[in-house]
């Protein structure tokens, strides 16, 4: 990888490539970034990255996030063709919630490559939880699904899915942290409104949420459900509490929110009726 570029500077740009940074996957000296708002360049440059316009992005590296909101991605690779066109070899990296390959592809050269990845804002501590799908007639096909793999395995984790199914991973993991706050927060009011101080409270909500999630990960072949039984001693106090959420319905409600989540995505992969 010669270089890494970003079209587009904002959060998710800089989750990512923060994480990159603090993994030594990639020099701040060989990154290169777009980004036309003022306070979002200067955070760039406090990165140690160049801040450059978007023709010397594809000219310089050639890696390209394409990291600008879902609305606007197709007017910028368009602007960007003459560019592209001198650069056939550039691997463009869509973030952009809800873009499709079709669209990607409709909107760059035939010899540009393109992947669509949706990762989450995790992958700032190291931690992301990201899908890709990529185009199946690529003759360097296995090359850039080893290149992504390698890019977000560094910040977490990557795993390849067909792109029908990308729609249903922004509900699930993309716009899941949102939900996983929400649970945090939840937890820790409880845990004010029994007395505990409000610091103390977050905190270990915090931590319980995190080795909980690790326990799951570090189980493979146990059901979430048979570690929940583990914790639901006959008569005690966990299961009076798992039956106060299954009242409250927390399990259908997390639910109808991934699958909100979806058809957002999938709302916003449709094509626009003028």
């Amino acid at each position: 990888m010669s270089g890494l570029g970003f079209l587009g500077g904002g959060m998710m740009a800089e989750a990512i490539l923060r994480g990159l940074l603090n993994k030594a996957i990639v020099k701040p000296t060989d990154v290169y970034v777009s980004e036309p708002y003022p306070p979002r360049q200067e955070v760039m440059r406090s990165l140690g990255v160049h801040v450059v316009d978007g023709a010397d992005v594809i000219r310089l590296a050639s890696t390209v996030f394409v990291a600008v909101k879902p609305d606007v991605v197709a007017a910028l690779l368009g602007s960007l063709g003459a560019a592209l066109k001198s650069a056939p070899s550039t691997l463009l990296v869509s973030i952009a919630a809800g873009v499709t390959l079709a669209t990607l592809r409709a909107s760059v050269p035939d010899a540009v490559r393109v992947v669509r990845v949706m990762p989450n804002t995790p992958c700032l501590v190291g931690a992301t939880a990201a899908a890709f799908a990529l185009e199946g007639a690529s003759p360097t096909l296995d090359d850039d699904a080893a290149l992504v793999t390698t890019l977000f395995s560094a910040v977490g984790l990557a795993v390849r899915v067909p792109e029908a199914q990308l729609d249903a991973v922004t509900g699930l993991s993309g716009s899941g942290p949102a939900y996983v706050y929400t649970f945090i927060e939840a937890l820790a009011d409880g845990g004010v409104l029994n007395g505990l101080p409000r610091s103390t409270a977050r905190q270990l909500a915090a931590q319980l949420v995190f080795g909980t999630a690790k326990m799951v990960l570090d189980s493979p072949d146990v059901h979430p459900a048979e570690l929940r039984n583990r914790v639901e001693s006959p008569g005690g106090t966990t299961i009076a509490g798992s039956a106060a959420l299954e009242a409250g319905g927390m399990r259908a409600a997390v639910i109808s929110a991934v699958s909100a989540a979806t058809r957002r995505s999938q709302e916003m992969a449709a094509p626009r009726k003028e």
